[in-house]
């Protein structure tokens, strides 16, 4: 289901995944237009994660099918796939950096090594990318010496600085503390106020609701509502969606 802004930029048609005998993905479709933002809800475990790795094919499905601006990727192929990373960059929770690289290098080496572009030319677009999520002063600091909200903005700037259409955001700030996720959500704030089309799945009320064009509510495997924050929020709305971020509220209550 798209929310009428334009053709599908990207379309996940059908993404079945299994496990050993647990089924993850029962056949789970979405569709994402240009500076669209959607973003998944549930529980742990609903598949959220394991869809979201699969539109990026870093978890391979056992069925469907990914297109990415109307041309559909061959997952068998190396090179539909190196075409399908280069435009859909992934946000992890755990950050996923490289320990023994600086802030700066983890962002250069992907666009060196994948891009095949200079290494001064790297450095560039690294530092401007830094520069963007407000770590300019920390670009020659190793991951060990970063709070987690600043690990992940370096984790941002990285897949920024290879130029995708589509981010997919991975619960961006379950892995930090409290104290440092406004960080992180103003980064993610400033990046859809400029457009970037993203699928976000998160627990932050402040992304839900302020940022989704569609949410999707997701439960054992499937998608089992979606709509727009304006309908499934509504006062009075008996939407599982409302429920559920009724109960997310009543958490960040009792940990206030």
């Amino acid at each position: 289901m798209s929310t009428g802004k334009g053709n599908p930029i990207l379309r996940a048609s059908n993404i079945t995944k299994t496990f050993g005998n647990n089924t993850i993905l029962h056949g789970v479709s979405v569709e994402l237009a240009k500076g669209e933002i959607k973003i998944l809800i549930g529980s742990s475990g609903g598949g959220k994660s394991t869809l979201l790795q699969c539109i990026n094919c870093l978890v391979v499905p056992d069925s469907g099918e990914i297109e990415v601006d109307g041309m559909v990727i061959d997952i068998t192929k190396k090179k539909d796939l190196y075409r399908l990373r280069q435009q859909v960059g992934m946000i992890f929770q755990d950050f996923n950096l490289f320990d023994h690289l600086t802030a700066i290098d983890n962002i250069t080496i992907a666009l060196r090594k994948v891009k095949k572009i200079s290494r001064e030319q790297a450095t560039q677009r690294a530092r401007q990318e830094l520069e963007q999520v407000g770590l300019g002063d920390k670009q020659h600091l190793y991951p060990a010496q970063l709070s987690g909200g600043q690990k992940q903005r370096v984790a941002i700037a990285r897949a920024l600085a290879m130029d995708p259409k589509i981010l997919l955001l991975d619960e961006p700030t379950s892995a930090l503390d409290p104290t440092l996720v406004g960080e992180v959500i103003s980064v993610i704030k400033r990046l859809a106020a400029k457009g970037m089309t993203m699928i976000m799945a998160t627990h932050q009320m402040s992304l839900i609701s302020t940022l989704a064009d569609e949410i999707l509510f997701m439960e054992n495997g499937r998608i089992v509502e979606q709509g727009t924050p304006s309908v499934l929020l509504a006062k009075g709305n008996k939407s599982r969606t409302r429920g559920f971020c009724d109960s997310l509220n009543d958490l960040v209550g009792e940990e206030g």
